[in-house]
């Protein structure tokens, strides 16, 4: 293990790269043709991922400087939270004056939690910053009274309630927190076709949705790789948007220019069409001063991942990530047929909100997967601990290359562990599941160097 590691790093600092995007010259040639882009946002359990961060990170990657008609937000419950759909709901409301707030001011940092942290600009009126402050008390008062069990049943929830079928019983005695068993849950909370869904200024929304798939005991869910399979199926009959960015709950936008610089590598009319992914790397705003844990994770960030960069590029680290979609649904590397962003070709979804919905339901129920190649050759990988790195390594080995984009600004900030307890757990399932990977026959050695470009 030693040795692998030795050579591993060694091989890392042979020819690292540093990279920069010129965000305006895609901007001047492509405006009018710029992609659509879906962003997937997964949570799991809202005792640990409090539903007011979750909502932040939402907010802060709808904010980004794109055009809204192409750009589409989902997020992904499989915890089945009531609360975390009211405070998704909440959010679609003020989105309307979040995101023209943020352009007006020209805010980088588009979570309405971290624009709190900083006192208000000149730029701020008195009616701008009680909108933020309200928005973050109404969901962090409701947050409060569900945990002590003051809060009664909303209106707007019962059409949550009813999209389920509970069997459990704890729902006769009164309102659960997590649905373990239930049926998919859809709901289109904001269409961006629709005229009407605009913000204060009249400018169009992004779309929003919210999904929590088909849970039964009897089918296992497969965690966060059977969240983003389900997220890819659904929202390739919603939005499809050719460039998915895939992003944790905790990890909001830090740059409102992430996207832009991104696609600056996939429209690279030399060598874009080589490109499967663009990862950033994984930056958090509460590291201490000494960061006692190594939360920071500098040589994994500042060598390994620039290293890799300089021989066909990075693993994918799960965060943080834009991704060609059809790389995802398992397509292979063509020199003589390459793959380029069609600017010219938009999918126009068909039908009223109720018919979509009714439509991409089935994609996302817990026996969608049996017998096909979801897990496997398409989508993200299961049955590994780190499934994000076995995804991108799948990739790659079928002809593709990645970039590694670690700009000066960090595009995305997350919440790193705070305790040495939540340091051990990370650490020790990216060990085990990195030595999953060296001792099975798709190791580096003996599977990927006859693979990988």
């Amino acid at each position: 293990m030693v040795h692998y590691l030795l050579a591993f790093h060694s091989s890392c600092s042979l020819e690292p790269r540093n990279r920069n995007a010129f965000r305006h010259r895609l901007s001047l040639r492509y405006e009018e043709k710029l992609p659509g882009v879906d962003i997937f946002v997964c949570t799991a359990d809202p005792t640990i991922e409090p539903p007011i961060m979750v909502i932040n990170t939402v907010l802060s990657v709808m904010a980004f400087n794109y055009p809204s008609e192409n750009l589409s937000v989902y997020l992904s419950d499989d915890g089945g939270s009531e609360l975390t759909f009211y405070a998704l709901i909440e959010a679609s409301h003020f989105a309307k004056f979040w995101i023209p707030f943020c352009k007006k001011i020209k805010v980088e940092s588009r979570s309405p939690m971290a624009c709190l942290s900083n006192p208000p600009t000149a730029a701020l009126n008195s009616q701008e910053w009680s909108h933020i402050k309200l928005f973050q008390f109404t969901v962090s008062r409701y947050y409060t009274r569900k945990w002590s069990n003051e809060l009664k049943l909303q209106p707007s929830w019962e059409g949550f309630l009813k999209k389920c079928r509970l069997s459990t019983k704890d729902f006769q005695n009164g309102l659960p927190l997590l649905l373990s068993d239930h049926q998919t849950i859809l709901q289109i909370l904001i269409d961006s076709r629709d005229p009407h869904a605009v913000d204060i200024e009249g400018c169009k929304l992004p779309t929003l949705v919210y999904l929590a798939r088909e849970k039964n005991q009897q089918h296992h869910h497969n965690f966060k790789a059977g969240a983003l399979n389900a997220l890819i199926r659904v929202s390739s009959e919603i939005s499809n948007g050719q460039i998915i960015l895939t992003v944790d709950c905790d990890m909001y936008s830090n740059d409102s220019e992430s996207i832009r610089d991104a696609l600056c590598f996939f429209m690279d009319e030399e060598k874009g069409h080589e490109i499967a992914y663009v990862q950033y790397p994984q930056m958090f705003r509460n590291i201490s001063t000494h960061d006692i844990y190594s939360n920071s994770l500098c040589v994994i960030y500042n060598v390994e991942l620039r290293g890799m960069d300089g021989s066909g590029g990075p693993l994918y680290i799960g965060t943080g990530c834009f991704h060609r979609r059809e790389t995802l649904m398992g397509r292979k590397y063509s020199k003589g047929n390459p793959l380029r962003i069609d600017t010219s070709v938009r999918k126009l979804c068909e039908g009223s909100v109720e018919e979509l919905e009714n439509k991409s339901k089935a994609l996302a129920s817990c026996t969608y997967e049996e017998n096909t190649e979801w897990g496997n050759e398409m989508g993200l990988k299961y049955n590994c601990a780190v499934e994000d790195v076995l995804t991108g390594l799948s990739i790659k080995c079928r002809g593709w290359k990645s970039v590694y984009l670690n700009p000066e600004r960090p595009g995305f900030l997350g919440v790193a562990p705070s305790t040495l307890g939540e340091a051990l757990i990370q650490h020790e399932r990216w060990a085990e599941g990195h030595l999953q990977i060296l001792l099975s026959k798709y190791n580096t050695f003996l599977y990927g160097h006859r693979k990988i470009s």
